[in-house]
Formats: C-alpha cells, sequence, structure tokens
C-alpha cells in the first residue's frame, strides 16, 4: 500500500486516530463553550461513528505501536538457515530496547542500551536491501578478524572451540539431507551448529570495520550471511532474537492440533 510497511502503516492509523480523537475533544470544548448542536441528521450520526471508532482504536493501536517500536516485536522464520537452533515456522519475539531505544520509521537512536555481542542471535534489515528482514548469529565486532577455513571459524588468531554433538537431519520436500551437528563456544554458553562435509570447504578472511557487526546462520553451509554480503551497519539493527513464543509445522496430512511444535512454544533462544 504506497510502499508503506507494517509499522509505517501503523505510525499512519495511530496518527490519523490520534487527530480524530484530539479534534473531537477540542470541538466538544468548542461546542460547549458556545453552545452549539450539530443536530441529528444521517450524516452527523455517520460522522460521530467514525469517530467513536477512531476514539476507541487509538489507545489500542498507540499501545501497539510503543510495544511494537520500542519494546518487543514478532517475527515469523521463513528459513532454515538457523537450524537447529531456529526452525522454518517459528514464531519469535526480539527485544528492541537492549541495543538502544530508537524512533520508529526514522531508526535513529535516541538513547543509547548496550550493543550486540558475539553469540547473539540478532534481527537486522538487510544492509542490500532493507525493506527484508534477516535473522543470523553476531560472530565479530567491531575490530575483529574473523577467518572461516575448512569449516572452522577463528576469532583474532583464536580458533573457537567446536565438538561433534551427532547428526542431524534437515526436512526438505525433496529429499532429507544429513549433516554433521557441531556444539560451538562463542561464549561461555555453547550453541548447536551445522556442516554438510559433502559441501565444499571455504577459506575467508575478514575484519570487521567500526560500527559494523559480522554474522553467519547457524546452518553454515546453507546460509546467506556476512561471508557473502559483508558487514551489518549499526543502524540497520532491529533487535535481539530472544524467545520463541509459538511454532507451526506447514506440511501436509497434519492437523491444526498436530502441526503444532508444543515443546518448542516458549523457548529461550540461545
Amino acid at each position: 500500500m504506497f510502499g508503506l510497511d507494517f509499522e509505517q502503516l501503523l505510525v499512519v492509523v495511530v496518527l490519523i486516530t490520534g487527530c480524530v480523537w484530539f479534534l473531537d475533544m477540542l470541538w466538544r470544548i468548542v461546542s460547549r463553550a458556545l453552545i452549539l448542536d450539530m443536530g441529528d441528521s444521517s450524516f452527523v450520526r455517520f460522522i460521530r461513528g467514525l469517530v467513536d471508532y477512531a476514539k476507541a482504536f487509538f489507545p489500542v493501536l498507540l499501545i501497539v505501536l510503543m510495544l511494537r517500536s520500542f519494546w518487543f516485536e514478532p517475527f515469523r522464520i521463513p528459513s532454515g538457515s538457523m537450524l537447529p537452533t531456529l526452525q522454518i515456522g517459528d514464531f519469535i519475539l526480539v527485544n528492541k530496547y537492549e541495543y538502544g531505544i530508537r524512533l520508529p520509521i526514522l531508526d535513529r537512536q535516541i538513547i543509547e542500551m548496550g550493543a550486540p555481542q558475539r553469540g547473539d542471535v540478532m534481527v537486522f534489515k538487510f544492509p542490500h536491501d532493507e525493506s527484508v528482514n534477516f535473522i543470523k548469529r553476531v560472530v565479530g565486532i567491531a575490530g575483529d578478524e574473523i577467518a572461516y577455513q575448512g569449516k572452522k571459524l577463528t576469532i583474532n588468531g583464536e580458533e573457537v572451540k567446536q565438538e561433534t554433538g551427532g547428526t542431524y537431519v534437515i526436512p526438505s520436500s525433496r529429499q532429507s539431507k544429513e549433516v554433521t551437528q557441531l556444539n560451538e563456544w562463542l561464549t561461555e554458553n555453547p550453541h548447536t551448529v551445522l556442516v554438510d562435509n559433502n559441501q565444499e570447504p571455504i577459506a575467508m578472511k575478514f575484519v570487521v570495520p567500526e560500527g559494523n557487526f559480522f554474522v553467519l546462520g547457524d546452518n553454515r553451509d546453507y546460509s546467506n550471511d556476512s561471508r557473502f554480503w559483508g558487514f551489518v551497519p549499526e543502524e540497520n539493527i532491529i533487535g535481539r532474537a530472544f524467545l520463541i513464543w509459538f511454532s507451526w509445522e506447514s506440511s501436509d496430512g497434519c492437523t491444526w492440533v498436530s502441526c503444532v511444535r508444543w515443546d518448542r512454544i516458549s523457548s529461550s533462544i540461545q
């Protein structure tokens, strides 16, 4: 709709309903002072109906806008680039204030809070098309030298610890694929990554510039990430993913009950 995304549309609707609420309040003050009467024609009743709806929706929409812009925003996972941490059909909540308070639409930071750290699962606007949101894991912060060679990750000359965690089957509509599951320590708490030993290893080295971040998908051989398109600028950050609040498996033959991944609901994102 005229190129507006949901956030922009929500802001516009809040502004319209807020203006209607304010003008109605102003009109009531003036009409009481001047003892004005608009009568009771069908047109007047129609206008009053619209005004009543606007007044009813304004506080609700304002609360939604405040929550979504400054506290938490929901997203749905559309791809398998973060398997096994996040699965297709997971609905997640993103903390928007942890990395600083930003104005909606303008994305200008007005209150500095914190910064992404290695190991965070971060949602951001794709640098080459900001209408698209991506989710990846932060691996490198400003000044870090990142090397990825033979499916091994090295940060500032120190190889990141990995331990084999068995195998993992990536589901597919065509043919499922069995890959190696690894426990990886970017922080003191490990997370799980997947590597496909049948895919050719790549060798890359990067230095993260100031104000940028280097990100990778946990599904290492099937992720479009910083290895291929570069760094994430600070101004593109949306927030840190921290909770799976619902999960839905859209596969053939399942009912609305059996499609729900009950074990994933309310799971924290590590």
